[in-house]
């Protein structure tokens, strides 16, 4: 019923800059919190930052003044804009709603989009 795609994956340097799209097919509802995982070889998936359908954001101290998501309800999207990018922020990048649909809350997640930080 509901895909998420995630997009702008890529290899670049130390200190660079990178953004993150994740755009939602099929209806999410008016009330969902969408959000950014991450999970690099051998670890476990960790959240990154999570922004309501109110606009309320939350961010993981690891990533806290360097990163900021947000929304766009009109293209069904969700960013991730990445500022001084370190080697610890290698990790598969996962896109994931939790939404209100009816009564119940249902979860979905992106296939996940690559993102190197060479030193």
């Amino acid at each position: 019923q509901v895909q998420l795609v995630e997009s702008g994956g890529d290899l670049v340097q130390a200190g660079e800059s990178l953004r993150l799209s994740c755009a939602a097919s099929g209806s999410i509802g008016s009330f969902n919190v969408m959000g950014w995982y991450r999970q690099a070889p051998g670890k476990q998936r960790e959240l990154v930052a999570t922004i309501t359908s109110a606009g309320n954001t939350n961010y993981s101290d690891s990533v806290k003044g360097r990163c900021t998501i947000s929304r766009d309800n009109a293209k069904a999207t969700v960013y991730l804009q990445m500022n001084s990018l370190k080697p610890e922020d290698t990790a598969v990048y996962y896109c994931k709603t939790k939404a209100l649909l009816g009564l119940r809350f249902y979860e979905y997640w992106g296939q996940g989009t690559q993102v190197t930080v060479s030193s």
